[in-house]
């Protein structure tokens, strides 16, 4: 099966991976490390690629892009997903966050926040999951209400990634409660608020894991005030909008790519030992290959279907369920391999940071459940 996307997609590769080895240390760690020259590496990086048109490749020039076809953004998400993703946390508001202003911003919103996506400039985060509200997302409890001209939100938000980095956040909250002013269900009666993180009323609480700082982190509200010009789209219309931001997200993150990278540096980086591996442990090297594949065409389908104007969330979650599982199968075939390469190497370096981050894959951007109920609903959709 042929996955080349021409002479172009190859000029591109190229141009970014002498753009990756130029403007990055050795061996980057990735930004979200304990050091704060991580941080500043990958968005000194971001600004390079904005200043290129790199960034955000696919944006309309008005918004700060440069127009190019979404195959070509494709190339540079692959592509910063095999090396250690050096966006840091930009790719949120790359992939998802600028499309959905885009789709459903005013034009005011759409002048505020879309440029310095663009540039590089911004982090956001995004404010959706609760203690008693993550794979029920609608169950959620972050309340906004009604105060004079504008609206007071109080709650609490967690697994929040980057909100210790971020300079705004996406935020979902409750406006109106089941069973008051026509709302009869729990996924009617909430809004999205674009809400700036350096508020005083904004207190951010990190969760210390395995993958290091950043990642999961505690948000509290407590009387943040907004106003109506923050609410993303129409006030109780939110959760239509989170499911174009759950399709975008999902096929946004090219965990195959970074996999495929590995598992294809596997020989060079065993050199002799490659040969004493056993039978076995090769095979299921070559059926990991061999899914990242397929993981990459599913990838393609959701993304041709996104340019012709569509957003299938079957089909997302259809590419979601298989990449995770690609992601935590190959990590660990992976780390089997890497045992017999040389301690010191980079190989083993970057299979322990992957499979680290592997553990977390079915369970972050929508759990593997809540994935295979979306695929069903929408298969028997298709069958009535």
């Amino acid at each position: 099966m042929d996955f080349e996307m021409g002479a172009r997609a190859d000029e591109l590769r190229g141009r970014l991976r002498e753009l990756i080895g130029a403007e990055l240390p050795a061996e980057f760690p990735g930004a979200f490390t304990d050091d704060p020259a991580d941080l500043a590496a990958a968005q000194r990086f971001c600004r390079t690629l904005a200043e290129r048109d790199l960034l955000c490749l696919s944006w309309p020039a008005e918004f700060g892009g440069a127009g190019a076809s979404v195959w070509e953004q494709t190339v540079v998400r692959e592509e910063m997903w095999a090396h250690h993703e050096p966006r840091g946390a930009q790719y949120m508001g790359v992939n998802w966050v600028g499309p959905i202003i885009m789709r459903h911003g005013t034009t005011e919103q759409q002048r505020r926040h879309l440029p310095p996506i663009a540039a590089g400039e911004v982090i956001w985060c995004q404010g959706f999951s609760e203690p008693e509200a993550g794979s029920d997302l609608a169950s959620l409890r972050t309340y906004a209400r009604r105060d004079g001209d504008g609206w007071l939100i109080n709650g609490q938000k967690i697994w929040t990634s980057y909100a210790t980095m971020a300079h705004w956040c996406f935020l979902l909250a409750r406006t109106t409660r089941v069973g008051e002013g026509g709302v009869q269900r729990k996924q009617q009666g909430l809004s999205i608020f674009l809400v700036p993180m350096d508020n005083p009323a904004i207190t951010v609480r990190p969760i210390r894991t395995m993958m290091g700082p950043h990642h999961l982190n505690e948000v509290f509200f407590d009387d943040l005030r907004v106003t109506d010009a923050d609410v993303l789209g129409e006030v109780d219309a939110g959760w239509s909008i989170v499911g174009d931001v759950m399709a975008f997200e999902r096929v946004g993150i090219a965990r195959y790519a970074r996999c495929e990278r590995l598992l294809a540096a596997a020989p060079d980086a065993l050199g002799e030992r490659w040969d004493t591996l056993p039978a076995e442990l090769v095979a299921r090297w070559m059926r990991m290959l061999t899914h990242c594949r397929r993981a990459r065409l599913m990838a393609y389908r959701v993304v041709a279907m996104q340019a012709g104007g569509q957003v299938s969330p079957g089909d997302a979650a259809a590419y979601r369920i298989a990449v995770t599982r690609l992601d935590q199968e190959s990590a660990e075939v992976l780390a089997e391999i890497a045992a017999e390469a040389p301690d010191n190497s980079w190989f083993r370096a970057d299979v322990d940071d992957h499979w680290r981050y592997s553990q977390a894959a079915t369970v972050s951007s929508g759990s593997i459940e809540m994935q295979r109920i979306l695929l069903s609903r929408a298969l028997l959709a298709v069958t009535r």
